[in-house]
Parts: C-alpha cells; structure tokens; sequence
C-alpha cells in the first residue's frame, strides 16, 4: 500500500455523503487535482464536526471517515484569498484528526518556556 505523498485540506465544506467517485469528482473539477497521483484530500462539512480522508493507494481509493466525540475539527485558519485547497503536513494532519488546535500547542509551548 502506498502512503499519501502530499496531504491537502479542502476550504470549503462539502456534503460528507459522498463516497469514492464523487469526491474524486471533487479533487478533480473543484480543486485541480489528480485523485489517483497519491496525495490525501481531506474534506469537512459546514459544522465541521465530521472529516473524510480520501487517498489513492495505486491500487483503490480509500477513505477515512472521523467524527468527534465532542467539538469540532480545527481546519487551519491561514487561508490565502480564493484558495480552493491548502497542503498540510502528516504532523498537522494528525493534530486535524485529534481535533487539536495547532495555535493552542504553540501558545502552550511559549507559556512553558
């Protein structure tokens, strides 16, 4: 199985009930992508309450779907105007699908010092 290359976050929520097809539909027409080149889509809904991970492993599509238990998906905040997608790195990703803010840890980390 080949891992994800470069992960990209959508900025702009989608329906979360999509599935394969149409959210490689998504990366292809909404985003500019190439759903099958081995990078990682990460989609959100409006609330931000639920993720999908999509990745082509060079043989099938894979998904993972995250809900939190409580509280929401902290998508990063730093968007340039009219970007359609920002690249994240795997650590970053992580802290995504923990539902950790990433500000909190680096406030937290100046703090401690």
């Amino acid at each position: 199985m080949q891992f994800p290359t470069q992960i990209y976050v959508a900025t702009q929520p989608v329906n979360l009930h999509l599935s394969f097809d149409r959210l490689a539909g998504l990366v292809r027409d909404a985003l500019g992508g190439d759903p099958r080149a081995g990078h990682a889509f990460l989609f959100h809904n409006k609330r931000t309450t639920h993720v999908k991970l999509l990745w082509h492993d060079g043989r099938s599509y894979r998904i993972l779907y995250c809900r939190l238990d409580r509280g929401r998906f902290r998508i990063p905040m730093s968007i340039p105007a009219g970007a359609v997608h920002v690249e994240v790195s795997s650590r970053e990703l992580e802290l995504i699908l923990e539902g950790i803010d990433d500000k909190l840890l680096r406030l937290a980390r100046r703090t401690v010092r």
